[in-house]
């Protein structure tokens, strides 16, 4: 029944559709199963979701945090001053490619691409279209960079690599620093074809390239994608964008003044010392694989490190825009706004995570009420019974699961597979020799890559096709081999070295 439920959700998902129900009900079927009692089967539909909740409610505040700092930020205008001296550099097509991955790479891993591409497409891609970058040049980089490098580690924030690692049985601090270098050798090859194929139709810098862009609309046809998938990360990007583009050099000047005088001191402060800080975090995050005798600050201690820090920088960045008085019913604004975002970003994970979390017997106890000793390993059982179908080597292991992410991520959510890739990688470690922490990678990068927004249309990639004006087909056309190139390259780099 497990394995029915398994191939029923990987099918909903090639279809595009929603997975939750078909979770739901899975759960229910399997513990109806187990148990023969209808009552326990219908009580575990709700202990499956209640018990993803409690493994993964981390991530939900993290996200949450880091996005009420990123609104608190916004009404301080210091979210624009951030990224507008990267358009003092944008000289030309070429450097504004190299400009626009670095910034929208930057970003989005302190802040999460839904929300942080919307900010750079309306600060900087203006720029790069003037000094002579294609616009679909333009929406390629930014999917690669945020869609794709930057959310697949998501080294930072710690979502994904939260949940292969709960499923999977590894460490969470392991699966992230393999995941950010898998990611890294994907971006690299990825963006480097990308450039390579478009470079000709980089041109000189001329400001009528911006008139004709303005006018440009996208095709039709990408409305048909808007509502497919499991998550429709689209609407939550739009929601987070800013309501005009700041085209020129006169309108970003006019967004930074419409800001009070007493406040323009604080807007400053707060655009140099929010990188700063993060830059800290990340310090101790890394310091110690090269300093032995530093304290390793991972996994649980690094969510809570951002966490807080995103949360004592929302506090001042409030105080500093509103005042005392104000501040305190604006920051539990800005708090409930992030928790808003977090669950319509995240919130139909958790019936589908409850359901492979019924794999593991160490989450199935909980779900099925029973003592962990008790509890069946499911997922694993049905690896061992076809062990003798399993390939030895890692190689055709690794390309397996990176494939299975891959399927997973047909759905357009780029998270929702996770808990089975994770789940996957935990079984087959232990009958095919590879490490887990480096499969659960893997997965991650073929589930992320592929419906986080690059490969598949109905993904966010809708969003930033919007945002540059492109076709979405055409953006997945142009994305496609260099992407797979990169996800091949990379599963390679991880048998090889890891």
């Amino acid at each position: 029944m497990y394995l029915a439920g398994v191939l029923v959700i990987v099918f909903t998902m090639v279809l595009r559709a929603n997975v939750v129900v078909p979770s739901i009900i899975s759960t229910f079927l399997v513990v109806f199963a187990f148990s023969g009692s209808p009552i326990a089967a219908l009580g575990s539909i709700f202990n499956a979701s209640f018990i993803a909740a409690k493994e993964l409610f981390n991530i939900f505040l993290v996200i949450a945090l880091v996005t009420a700092l990123l609104n608190s930020l916004k009404d301080l205008r210091s979210d624009v001053r951030m990224v507008e001296p990267f358009r003092l550099v944008m000289k030309n097509g070429h450097v504004s490619f190299l400009v626009l991955a670095f910034a929208t790479y930057a970003v989005s891993l302190f802040f999460w691409p839904t929300p942080a591409v919307p900010l750079v497409s309306a600060v900087l891609l203006p720029a790069a279209i003037a000094a002579g970058l294609p616009p679909l040049a333009g929406a390629a980089v930014m999917a690669i960079a945020g869609q794709g490098m930057a959310l697949s580690s998501d080294y930072i924030v710690g979502v994904a690599p939260g949940i292969s690692a709960k499923a999977s049985g590894a460490l969470a601090s392991v699966v992230a620093d393999r995941a950010l270098a898998l990611s890294l050798v994907t971006g690299v090859i990825a963006l480097s074809l990308v450039y390579l194929s478009l470079r000709k139709g980089f041109t000189a810098p001329d400001e009528r390239l911006l008139a004709e862009w303005q006018k440009r609309a996208t095709n039709g046809k990408s409305a048909e994608f808007a509502d497919a998938g499991t998550m429709h990360k689209p609407e939550i990007a739009r929601g987070t964008s800013r309501d005009h583009l700041l085209l020129t050099e006169a309108d970003v000047e006019r967004e930074l003044h419409d800001l009070e005088r007493s406040r323009v001191k604080w807007s400053r402060l707060f655009a140099v010392l929010t990188p700063l800080a993060f830059l800290v975090v990340v310090a101790l995050m890394v310091l110690p694989m090269f300093m032995p005798g530093l304290p390793s600050i991972k996994g649980g201690a690094a969510a809570s490190l951002v966490g807080g820090m995103a949360s004592l920088l929302m506090i001042c960045a409030t105080l500093a825009m509103h005042g005392p008085h104000r501040m305190l019913d604006a920051s539990a604004d800005h708090v409930t706004e992030g928790f808003v975002f977090a669950f319509r970003a995240m919130g139909s994970v958790l019936p589908i995570a409850g359901f492979f979390f019924l794999g593991a017997s160490e989450t199935a106890a909980g779900i099925l009420g029973v003592p962990i000793e008790r509890a069946p390993s499911l997922l694993f059982e049905l690896v061992h019974s076809a062990q003798a179908w399993i390939p030895s080597s890692e190689y055709p292991v690794a390309f397996g699961v990176l494939l299975v992410g891959m399927i997973t991520g047909v759905d357009g959510s780029g998270f929702a597979g996770l808990p089975l890739t994770g789940a996957l990688s935990g079984a087959l470690a232990p009958v095919s020799g590879a490490d887990a922490a480096t499969l659960a990678a893997i997965g991650q990068m073929g589930s992320v890559w592929t419906g986080g927004g690059t490969l598949i249309p109905w993904s966010s990639l809708i969003a930033i096709a919007c945002f540059a004006r492109v076709p979405v087909q055409d953006a997945v056309r142009v994305m496609l081999v260099p992407v797979v190139t990169g996800l091949v390259a990379s599963t390679f780099f991880a048998v090889a070295v890891f």
